[in-house]
């Protein structure tokens, strides 16, 4: 099994790629990989060519997705196609509060027979916080691209698996980015 940070939007609402995007002296994806890598020795970030990233850890590797169309499915694809027939934890790039322990939970859910195990924070199912198995790619491929991922996602009826709240946190703008420096130098404060 193996995790896919995917980094293939244009994150014009943070002013730039949101890989890149800095949160307390680090790239934005820089959080979601290390969860990643704390909990799956494979890992790669899954962007569109000429998408700015930041330099890689050595075991990351980096998977290029078709230009268009522009949706997530198409990251999801691409991941399953080159896992060669590996289930595939598949993860925003915009997640800072994500945990190993929260990657780890989701690679080992039971799928309940399903293609997908979904996390569902709050209620709220998040296919960009999922495990998709080999088995899903053929399901996907047939995916409507101007179409809402979850919707779409929630018809193959995966299983859903509830994980805390802020895991599934994503940065969409600046101001999502300052509340989660925040909350990072909070948590540093009271951990001191």
């Amino acid at each position: 099994m193996l995790a896919a940070v995917l980094a293939g939007g244009s994150g014009s609402r943070i002013g730039g790629a949101k890989a890149t995007a800095q949160l307390d002296g680090q790239a934005l994806i820089s959080y979601p990989l290390a969860a990643a890598l704390g909990a799956l020795g494979s890992v790669a970030i899954v962007a569109k060519d000429g998408v700015e990233l930041p330099q890689l850890d050595q075991r990351v590797e980096l998977w290029i997705e078709p230009d268009e169309p522009r949706h997530p499915v198409v990251g999801v694809i691409e991941a399953l196609r080159r896992a060669r027939g590996s289930a595939v934890v598949v993860i925003a790039c915009d997640l800072p509060l994500l945990t190993s322990e929260v990657v780890a939970l989701i690679a080992g859910a039971d799928a309940e027979g399903s293609v997908a195990v979904l996390a569902s924070a709050a209620g709220r199912p998040q296919p960009l916080l999922a495990r998709y198995e080999p088995a899903a790619l053929e399901l996907l491929l047939g995916f409507d691209t101007d179409g809402p991922m979850t919707e779409q996602v929630m018809a193959l009826m995966p299983a859903l698996i509830d994980v805390p709240p802020e895991a599934s946190f994503n940065v969409n703008d600046l101001e999502q980015l300052k509340e989660v420096s925040r909350r990072l130098r909070s948590s540093s404060e009271q951990a001191e």
